[in-house]
């Protein structure tokens, strides 16, 4: 079996300089040319994985058609590369530890002193080479979390040392990103941060091969040469990063910086595949020239930190592209709407998403969205609580069962429209024991799911502990909520979709976490056509 090309990306200075985007833009130019790669996420915390985070802690958290639950920056790597990602994509130092303490426990190493060198740092490499031994890909991206001169970080860093001696410099490179930042009372760019960054990097034993300098302004060519004279890289081999107006920007940044040129010529892999990047322009040119706009209130209690709802945010993007129309999003904090007199805040909105999330709070604000949209007949998509919620205001406000609830809010209500799966009762530990990972959902056919499909046996991605009661199904049936989509084995309610209403869908499972920018996903852009639509119509 070939050994993979490994590309480590690194970053310094400071954090949310946007490793997981380079790392996505420089994957997207790689695959362009013919190459076979993923990305993997390796994070310094001590949790096992992000699932028991709290969303404003850590942002969403992503989950995989094998069940893992991981970093939000696996959703990047999707949806710049339309390759699902899995567990061995994404590795904190928690399972790290976790993994070499239960080696310990089985008595794996003879009697010898458990240490972090080199136990640790083997465990770290071996878990680097869990895709290469897959046989599927030629170069492996491997971002590393936190910033160089973290502590957590230290075993990552001297891991990838090792790798880096153990398998040779044309196997093996460092993408370093740092931050070039401009001083308004100096009027200019300073590269000291850069510097030190370079240097605690390279205390730690690892060069950096690439510097991939982020900037609000242009980094001149004296700039270059000094960076590359005091951080020991070629002056060819230090790229500049701009802020881009969107994301999907930046692989075309990269490809004008030939930041794919310098990396196959490290890595001693050929350059006579040209990218083609041509339909990815054609996205970037339609988000950026839309021809429609519309508003669409996403209502959810984790609203104050976006990235809680990253996955959701780009398959508007996506699905807005493919629409020709900029999807505006009105960030709604379900709180304050439990509160009629704030009801204000929906008014002028051409559609609304209630979002997923757990636990009481925000609760009733949610559902006052969803019953102001199914009476004003605005097009409606509910995900995951946002799908129970729904159940729930309909239950209360058209079949006049008042006192109905998710048992997870009210565990002694006579109307228990949403249960605990029966699978979850027994349950004691937290920790990645959801329903998680892909299932099967079979569509009825002549529904607004089929229609957006095209297809009636789907797959998607599940979070959750609770369902719809089937008992109460017949009676939603009556008064026009029917069952859509149903899982096949379970008979587990999937979908609920509202009769005589312009676009009323709620999901049990997790629709953003499969739109990608080479297949935006059905559902968003059936929601978003509807949504277009209706303000169409309002216009007239």
């Amino acid at each position: 079996m070939a050994f993979s090309k490994h590309i480590f990306v690194t970053g310094g200075v400071t954090s949310s300089l946007g490793k997981g985007i380079i790392a996505s833009s420089l994957a997207k130019l790689l695959q362009s040319r013919g190459f076979s790669v993923t990305i993997q996420k390796f994070d310094p915390y001590i949790n096992i994985d992000p699932g028991t985070l709290n969303p404003y802690e850590h942002g969403e958290c992503y989950v995989t058609d094998d069940g893992a639950e991981t970093d939000l920056d696996l959703g990047h790597y999707e949806r710049f590369l339309n390759v699902p990602t899995s567990q061995a994509n994404n590795v904190t130092t928690g399972r790290i530890y976790y993994n070499v303490i239960t080696k310990e426990r089985e008595g794996a190493y003879l009697g010898k002193t458990v240490q972090v060198i080199p136990h640790i740092t083997n465990e770290i490499k071996r878990n680097f080479l869990l895709l290469d031994d897959t046989g599927k890909y030629d170069i492996i991206i491997t971002e590393i979390g936190g910033c160089v001169g973290d502590i957590e970080s230290l075993p990552f860093i001297e891991a990838v040392r090792q790798f880096k001696w153990e398998h040779g410099s044309e196997n093996v490179i460092v993408v370093h990103l740092t931050l070039v930042p401009y001083l308004k009372s100096a009027g200019e760019l300073k590269t000291k941060p850069s510097q030190h960054s370079v240097k605690q990097l390279s205390e730690e034993g690892i060069q950096p091969d690439i510097l991939i300098c982020r900037s609000e302004l242009a980094i001149s060519s004296d700039i270059r040469k000094k960076l590359a004279l005091f951080c020991n890289v070629d002056f060819d081999s230090v790229i500049e990063a701009l802020d881009s107006d969107t994301i999907y920007g930046v692989p075309l940044l990269m490809q004008e910086e030939k930041l794919d040129e310098r990396v196959l010529h490290k890595l001693r892999l050929p350059l006579d595949r040209p990218a083609e990047m041509t339909a990815w322009k054609e996205f970037v040119r339609k988000i950026r020239r839309p021809k429609e706009e519309v508003k669409i209130g996403l209502v959810g209690k984790y609203v104050e930190l976006h990235d809680a709802y990253k996955s959701i945010a780009e398959s508007f993007i996506h699905a807005g592209a493919i629409n020709e129309c900029k999807v505006n999003i009105a960030w709604i904090q379900s709180e304050k709407l439990a509160d009629e007199q704030n009801l204000y805040l929906l008014q002028d909105l051409n559609g609304i998403l209630v979002a997923p999330g757990f636990g009481e709070r925000g609760i009733e604000g949610k559902i006052r969205a969803i019953q102001y949209a199914r009476e004003n007949q605005i097009p409606f998509f509910g995900i995951c609580l946002g799908m129970q919620c729904a159940s729930v205001e309909f239950a209360r406000n058209v079949l006049g069962l008042k006192e109905a609830a998710s048992v997870e809010m009210n565990p002694q209500t006579p109307y228990p429209i949403i249960d605990i799966m029966e699978s979850q009762k027994n349950l004691t530990l937290m920790g990645g024991t959801m329903r998680l990972g892909s299932y099967a959902c079979q569509l009825k056919a002549g529904t607004k799911v089929h229609a957006a499909y095209q297809n009636l046996l789907i797959q998607e991605r599940h979070r959750h502990r609770y369902e719809f009661n089937n008992q109460f199904l017949e009676d939603f049936e009556k008064m026009g909520m029917i069952c859509s989509g149903i899982n096949p084995e379970s008979k587990l309610v999937e979908i609920i979709e509202l009769q005589n209403h312009p676009w009323f869908v709620g999901v049990q499972f997790h629709p953003e976490l499969k739109s990608t920018v080479a297949n935006p996903h059905p559902l968003f852009v059936s929601f978003v056509k509807a949504v277009l639509s209706e303000a169409k119509n309002l216009k007239r």
